[in-house]
């Protein structure tokens, strides 16, 4: 699942306070809407997924009106944003962990442990301890995402290149090689609404960094590991390592690099985008491996979670509908549609061939991202000098001191 960059509208969530639910919670019945979005990439098939979930509940919850609205990742933050401020919107919303701090330190989001109250221990405790927040549960995980490391290995083999590049020193190597080509070693993806989760962060990590300090009050993705990660980018870049318009291209599988072999392998990839890769190069020319290394082998990978928002007026029934969606049953249907992975330990991982299980194994390299509030904002100010770095713009050094200054700006001020 590929997720979009946006500002959220932190200031008018204060306003939430003043409207919405008195916080009362309901004794069972009422009205429950649902803002989802798209978690199964066909969008035929989430309908249809979301309708049967909505008949299901119901017919065992017949005083409950449950409503799915199925929804764009473009412009999410937003409309979140708004719809909080104004006091219409939705009871639940599927959030991010760095989403939900945002919208629960600005007071848009209501705690929930009595979703999970009777089976806490059945979830994984990091998809709970990312969305615990001064020791309140304020998301439900529905699922968990996997990353990892994805080859063509017929332009790799054409390239002279017979073993997969599992290393940052393995892919500046075969660069050139495949540059020679027409070939990019690596794809990335640099487009300002791009999340950094899925392109920066990761080499970060890899490079034994971090976005933020221990306690988040400040940044230290300006430190020598950033410095590692940016230069890594710009010296395959130079070498032709990378797609000619990485600084500004967006994340698509489909019609990008990937999906049309010119680029050789992707490193933050999703089990669907493998599928959509095999249809454009042929499965037979696709491998997966392990999430790749640089000084530490990292991935990225995080829950999503159902949160409960502070205009809900029937929290009962809210708490209801995502105990719910988070069941083993409803749980195991979303993984098989969408590709995802269990946020719970009584939930069996999807099955079928060695790629799911490959993607399953690589959670335990899974970052899910640091979460501060103001992880967002800084995201922004990040991406935007990366792109200058990768543009030829800025240098390694002023990108990321300037991006570092912006964001050091953005803590003092509260985000």
């Amino acid at each position: 699942m590929r997720g979009q960059l946006t500002f959220v509208a932190v200031a008018a969530l204060t306003l939430a306070a003043c409207g919405g639910s008195d916080g009362e919670s309901t004794d069972g019945g009422g009205s429950v809407t649902v803002w989802m979005y798209p978690v199964i990439p066909d969008q035929d098939a989430s309908i249809e997924f979301w309708d049967q979930v909505e008949t299901d509940f119901e017919t065992g919850h017949d005083d409950i009106d449950l409503t799915i609205e199925l929804l764009p990742w473009e412009g999410r933050d937003e409309k979140i944003a708004t719809a909080i401020a104004s006091g219409e919107g939705p009871d639940l919303v599927l959030l991010t962990p760095d989403q939900t701090l945002q919208y629960q330190s600005t007071g848009g989001l209501k705690p929930m442990g009595a979703a999970v109250e009777e089976n806490r221990d059945a979830f994984l405790p990091n998809a709970l301890d990312s969305v615990t927040f001064d020791d309140e549960l304020y998301g439900v995980p529905i699922y968990h995402t996997s990353t990892t490391t994805v080859y063509n290995t017929e332009v790799l083999e054409a390239a002279g290149i017979s073993e997969v590049p599992t290393t940052w020193d393995d892919v500046l190597a075969a660069a050139p090689k495949l540059a020679a080509n027409g070939v990019a070693a690596m794809d990335y993806s640099g487009s300002p609404e791009m999340t950094l989760n899925l392109s920066f962060y990761p080499l970060l990590w890899q490079a034994g960094g971090t976005v933020f300090t221990d306690d988040g009050s400040d940044v230290a993705f300006d430190g020598p590991e950033g410095h590692a990660a940016l230069q890594f980018l710009v010296d395959l870049q130079e070498v032709g390592g990378l797609p000619a318009d990485a600084a500004t291209k967006p994340n698509n599988v489909e019609g990008g690099p990937l999906g049309t072999g010119t680029a050789a392998m992707g490193y933050a990839v999703t089990a669907p985008e493998v599928e959509q890769m095999k249809a454009g190069v042929g499965a037979e020319n696709v491998v997966v491996g392990e999430p790749l290394s640089g000084v530490e082998q990292v991935s990225f990978g995080m829950p999503g979670v159902l949160s409960l928002t502070s205009i809900s007026e029937d929290e009962q029934a809210a708490m209801e509908v995502a105990a719910y969606i988070a069941s083993p049953e409803v749980a195991t249907a979303l993984n098989d549609a969408a590709g995802t992975f269990p946020a719970r330990t009584d939930v069996e991982p999807p099955t079928g061939d060695e790629m799911l299980t490959v993607f399953n194994d690589a959670l335990q390299y899974a970052n899910p991202g640091e979460v501060t509030p103001s992880a967002r904002q800084v995201m922004s100010v990040l991406s935007s000098n990366i792109q200058a770095a990768l543009q030829g713009s800025k240098s390694v050094e002023d990108a990321l001191a300037d991006a570092a200054s912006e964001a050091r700006d953005l803590i003092a001020r509260g985000g």
